[in-house]
This record gives C-alpha cells, structure tokens and sequence, in this order.
C-alpha cells in the first residue's frame, strides 16, 4: 500500500480544502486522472493520480482542510510517489501508523513528548494549541490532526463565531505571519496628474512607473537571508495586482511589466481579473511576484498603510483620484490628485532606497502619456 500525499502547491500555500473527490475505494485509476479537487487561498486545483493503480481509501471529506505533506489516499500501484510526497509512509507488519520524524527534531524533549508528526506540529502552532496538554488518540498516544482540530473547535465554540476557511482563513494566517515577520515603515505622498488627458483608470500607469522606479533604483535588488526579496529583474518585473473580490483579496501576477506596453498590459489585467472572478486562474499566476501593487481607491480611501506579505518587501496603494486645489506659479488651481501609499519592509530596504525609489515612482507618474 502507498500514500498520495497532498504536494505542493505553490509559493506560500500550505493547506487546501477539499472540494469533491473524484474517485472512491475500489476504484481503478489511469496515471493524470482526476482524483480530486481542492481550494486552496488562490484557485482551486484539479489533482491527477501520480501513476496506475486501485484507490484503497480516500483521506478526508469535502470542507476538511489537507495540510502539504499529509495523506490525500491510499492505493495499490506500480509506480512509486516520489516528488510530491514529503518523507515515505509505510505500513509496519504490526499495523502502527506514521511515527518518524522528518529531519532533526529541535531537541530530544520535543522528540519524545508530546508525540506528534511535523504536520500536526505546524498545525498546532497556527491554531495557537499547546501539544503538551493534548492526549493523542494515535497509535502509542500519538497527537493526531483531528485531536488539535477538536480541541480548536472547542476553543471557538466557547467564544462563539464562525470557522474561517479558503480565502479568508489564508489571510488570517498570511496577517500574522507579516505582523510576526515585518518592520514596516510606510511613506505617503501625491502624485499631480494634470498632464495626463483622462485622469482615470490609473492602474495601467502605475505599472508602468513601478518598472520605471524599480530601474532608477538600483538598491532595490535587496537581499535577505540568501534570497532576492525586492527587485529580482528589473527589465522583467513581476508585479502583483490585487484584485478584490466578494469572498477575499486575490493577486494574480502580471509578468515582466517594464517590457510591454500599455494596450498589452491593459489586455494582461483584464484577463487576470477575469480569471479570477471566474476561479479558473492556474495557481502559477499566482506566484512569483517582486512587489504587490493595490488599487483600494476603487473602493474608497485616500491613504492606507497596506501590509506587506513575506517573500516580498514592498507594497503600492493608490486611493481615490481627487480633484483639490494646488498651487501653480503662484495661483490656485484644481488639478486631478492621486494619492500614493507605499509600505516597506525596513530589514531588507533603507529608508533612502525606499525614497528614491517613491520619488521616481512619483515622477514617471507625472509625465505626460507618451
């Protein structure tokens, strides 16, 4: 017997809820035929079996969340899973279930008590449980997934409220993991549009003088333990546009902006939009971006300080487009306003890089359409 475990499915997603099983016990599967569909925080995701073989059980319902690397099935198959599967799980001839550990455990202590694989561990610590009051219902008492799950169900039952799941649940944990990981600082300023024929539908420029600030600013290519974190590519900047939509905040990736132009770029966003309304984006163009840009002014609010989400370490807000008197050679004049945020991460960029960079942002903004 061999288990299909849940793979990776990319950049930063480490659980998925499942949707609908597409095979049951007892059924015979092809390599690539559908087994069953997930949500995870930005799509849902068509998994295919990894080679032939008989479905012995299926892990889990519709609605349970399947964190990476644990069991999605059991079945009998001539192939062996490897790339997906995070350790080897094995049945013993005693019929005990999965008690090794992947790589060194922090301490003999740990190791030994409580006993928990390193899924339930991870598990714990982001539903805030301690394992050391926990009995294991496991083989040899060991913590199991659905004994931390009860015992976080208790704990929301008592308080009251909804369980958090898909897209909002992934927020949540991606907002405390900025707020445990960042040192934000944030900087405002406006940029004067009185140049541009239409003052509207800002977007498409912003892009563009993003790419255009990202080149001016050399010191932006930072580096933090060991990985590019800000601008990897300056001629193919990789942006993240956020998208808001009923359910949650989604950020598609709009590819190597500095080297399109605008009709193309225009073109990329409408069908990143599209395809996000629809849940149909593949979750590749979902990873991957330098720096996030988001434009809350559709909604309303002149000023914000967005959150930055790591790998990234930096974040564009536009807000609502205004028009306010300015000064002008001396006169007071209306001219169309728009208002910038920027939210940096000051481990991985100075406040002078992170100025230099606002103030060509600022100024590429300003020229006139050409």
């Amino acid at each position: 017997m061999k288990h299909f475990k849940l793979p990776d499915l990319g950049e930063g997603l480490q659980e998925a809820e499942i949707v609908e099983w597409h095979v049951k016990p007892g059924d015979s599967v092809k390599a690539d035929q559908l087994l069953v569909s997930v949500e995870t925080a930005k799509a849902i995701v068509d998994i295919p079996a990894p080679y032939d073989g008989v479905v012995l059980k299926t892990y889990g319902v519709d609605g349970d969340i399947i964190h990476v690397g644990e069991p999605l099935l059991a079945y009998e198959g001539e192939g062996e899973d490897s790339g997906t599967v995070v350790g080897k799980l094995e049945a013993g001839e005693g019929g005990e279930g999965d008690s090794f550990f992947i790589g060194a455990a922090p301490s003999t202590r740990e190791h030994l008590a409580p006993r928990a694989t390193p899924a339930v561990r991870q598990l714990a610590r982001q539903l805030g449980i301690e394992l050391g009051g926990l009995t294991g219902s496991g083989a040899d008492g060991l913590i199991t997934r659905g004994d931390v799950e009860a015992v976080a169900e208790s704990a929301r039952a008592s308080f009251g409220g909804e369980r958090l799941r898909g897209v909002r649940r992934s927020m949540a944990l991606n907002m405390a993991r900025a707020h445990a990981e960042v040192v934000p600082v944030m900087l405002a300023e406006d940029a004067d549009l009185s140049r541009w024929p239409t003052a509207r539908e800002p977007l498409v420029r912003l892009a563009q003088a993003i790419a255009v600030a990202c080149r001016a600013e050399p010191g932006l290519n930072a580096w933090f333990d060991g990985k590019a974190l800000a601008v990897r590519r300056h001629e193919q900047l990789d942006l993240g546009i956020a998208v808001d939509t009923p359910d949650g905040l989604f950020v598609p990736v709009l590819r190597n902006v500095g080297q399109r132009d605008a009709d193309d770029l225009r073109e990329g966003m409408r069908r990143l939009r599209a395809d996000v309304k629809a849940r149909s984006i593949p979750p590749q163009e979902m990873m991957g971006a330098t720096l996030t840009l988001t434009n809350f002014g559709t909604l309303f609010g002149r000023y914000a300080s967005p959150v930055v989400v790591p790998p990234q370490v930096a974040i564009i807000g536009a807000g609502v487009i205004r028009d306010q008197p300015v000064a002008v050679d001396g006169k007071v004049v209306v001219h169309p306003i728009l208002p910038l945020s920027l939210t940096f991460d000051h481990r991985a960029v100075t406040g002078g890089e992170a100025g230099r960079f606002f103030k060509a942002l600022v100024t590429a903004l300003e020229q006139p359409e050409g």
